[in-house]
């Protein structure tokens, strides 16, 4: 896998405002005001950092969500030698 487009820890912040000012580049040509752009950016950055409070470490929920749970075996049908 080519990870060379990856930001690094010694650039991410370089890397984010990169890529924001792409975002709204790609928004202000379809006709969207800067001020607007920036206006909801704010109000992202603002759900997100409620979402961190009511839940700090969302990583945890996607490793639960993902897990399949096995049927159980504890019926007594289940037991050999019973039919």
């Amino acid at each position: 896998m080519d990870n060379q487009n990856e930001p690094g820890k010694s650039t991410w912040r370089a890397d984010l405002a990169m890529r924001m000012a792409e975002l709204v580049d790609q928004y202000a040509v379809l006709g969207v005001s800067q001020e607007d752009l920036f206006q909801e950016i704010i109000r992202a950055v603002a759900r997100l950092r409620d979402q961190l409070e009511h839940d700090p470490d969302p990583a945890d929920d996607a490793l639960t969500s993902t897990v399949v749970d096995e049927p159980s075996n504890d019926w007594p049908a289940a037991e050999p030698g019973r039919r």
